[in-house]
């Protein structure tokens, strides 16, 4: 389904909003690095301009109905200005790789504007090897990160050309305003149509009993384990703690085949063998923390995509679930705890929380925002998750944009509420590298983490090629 003037935002879509406040932002993105020199900024906004066809959302703006009856709506900003959102700085001289996550850290510190396009771009030139970066920084609302992968083909090319074109498209004309008045009766008319779609629902249920009653035992078991995960909180760390406004930026990076080595050495997927080495950096830093990690498992909520292959580019939202998988730090010996991890994973792969949680979303569709805004709090709890682990699968063939190939992409998570550090991690072209967020008052020493999740792959590799 592509985008139009006046969509309204899924239930899922519009809780990251909900989500929102003043120290923790829903915006997710990513930090590209290039070789230089750098084009012409006039080259970059040509460029964007001459795409933006294919991105319909990007010139488009959140409406609220009155009273908040309903969802918001998009509607297309008749005040649109492409400079508003693509942004043109420099790091001062030297241009260290210290001066530009700094950058990265204060642009993620800072809300987006929701009365305009909920996006930035920014160009950074001045980098010491003479090289510059992308910093992409786009609302959790608009775009999940599998989806953010396939945007990036709105700039980026599969082959480098000296003199790309943009591929133009027609003329932009903005929707209709729809006012108050109008947003009121669009909220009403599609309240029917919910309403008839649920009733059709219903019939075609009653029409095929024997199918309804699997899926609906399927998706109770699902909502089961859901609901036992709630009841079983997550232990109490100092990742989860009030958090500030104010982030910080950390890059780890490694190359996929010595991770694929490790997974073929000892079995399971490479995602296993990223959350083992995540697992370890963590008890590395509870423990300089002083806290006893004896028996101790965090839970981490690890996303998974529920898109289809006919899902493309064009259908922009998040169609997620949030699986919660286990993270055994209590564990000190590396290849035990690669082991459970990986049964933990297995585990996740036979229950129903995806299952669970596509009803769950689904219901919540129905619901008002009052309704929502609670659901969306209660998805974010520390009571279900102490942080976000996010693996998204990238293109392993080099990307271009206006003839540069790209040397690194370093994904940007969120930081929920009492969530001190959020880990994403892609893989691109033969590399394998992580982006690790966090508040930079609650979690001061995100360096040594990063040292620390470095250091664990090290140890997992070392192994692998000794056995």
């Amino acid at each position: 389904m592509a985008q139009q003037h006046l969509d309204r935002l899924s239930a899922l879509d519009a809780s990251f909003l909900h989500q929102e406040g003043p120290e923790s932002h829903m915006h997710i993105g990513a930090l590209t690095t290039f070789d230089g020199p750098p084009p012409h900024f006039d080259e970059l906004t040509a460029l964007i301009g001459g795409r933006l066809h294919l991105v319909p959302r990007y010139r488009q703006r959140l409406a609220h109905t009155p009273l908040d009856r309903g969802r918001p709506v998009w509607i297309d900003d008749a005040a649109f200005r492409l400079e508003y959102h693509v942004r043109h700085v420099a790091l001062p001289s030297p241009g260290t790789r210290a001066e530009l996550l700094e950058l990265v850290s204060r642009i993620f510190s800072s809300q987006l504007d929701r009365r305009r396009p909920l996006w930035e771009l920014w160009f950074v030139e001045g980098l010491e090897d003479g090289g510059f970066a992308f910093i992409f920084k786009t609302h959790h609302a608009v775009i999940d990160g599998v989806a953010g992968v396939d945007l990036a083909t709105v700039i980026f090319d599969l082959e480098s050309r000296a003199d790309p074109v943009p591929d133009g498209g027609p003329d932009w004309k903005p929707g209709r305003d729809p006012g108050m008045l109008g947003l009121l009766a669009l909220g009403a008319a599609r309240d029917t149509r919910d309403a008839l779609a649920l009733l059709k629902g219903t019939l075609s249920a009653g029409a095929h009993p024997q199918a309804t009653l699997r899926r609906l035992r399927d998706a109770a078991g699902g909502i089961g384990e859901i609901a036992w995960a709630a009841l079983n909180r997550a232990p109490e760390t100092p990742l989860n703690v009030p958090i500030s406004p104010y982030r910080r930026f950390v890059t780890v990076s490694g190359t996929l085949e010595d991770f694929k080595t490790i997974k073929n050495a000892f079995g399971g997927t490479v995602n296993d063998v990223v959350l083992a080495v995540v697992t370890g950096a963590l008890r590395n830093f509870l423990e300089s923390r002083g806290v006893r990690t004896e028996g101790l498992e965090l839970r981490a909520l690890v996303p998974v995509s529920l898109r289809g292959p006919g899902d493309g580019g064009d259908v922009i939202g998040n169609r997620l679930a949030a699986m919660r998988g286990t993270l055994p730090v209590y564990i000190a010996d590396p290849l035990a705890r690669l082991e459970a991890v990986q049964a933990s994973m297995e585990g996740i792969k036979e229950s129903r929380q995806a299952l669970g949680a596509e009803v769950l979303a689904g219901v919540q569709n129905f619901a008002p925002p009052t309704v929502l805004a609670q659901a969306s709090r209660i998805n974010f709890s520390t009571r279900l998750f102490n942080l976000l682990v996010t693996n998204l699968p990238g293109p392993q063939i080099p990307l271009y944009v206006l003839g540069h190939e790209i040397r690194e992409v370093y994904p940007i998570g969120f930081l929920a509420a009492n969530q001190a550090i959020a880990i994403a991690i892609m893989s691109y072209n033969g590399q394998i590298n992580f982006g690790l967020l966090a508040d930079s008052q609650a979690l001061p020493e995100l360096d040594d983490i990063g040292l620390a999740v470095s250091e664990a792959a090290a140890e997992l590799l070392a192994l692998a090629r000794a056995g």
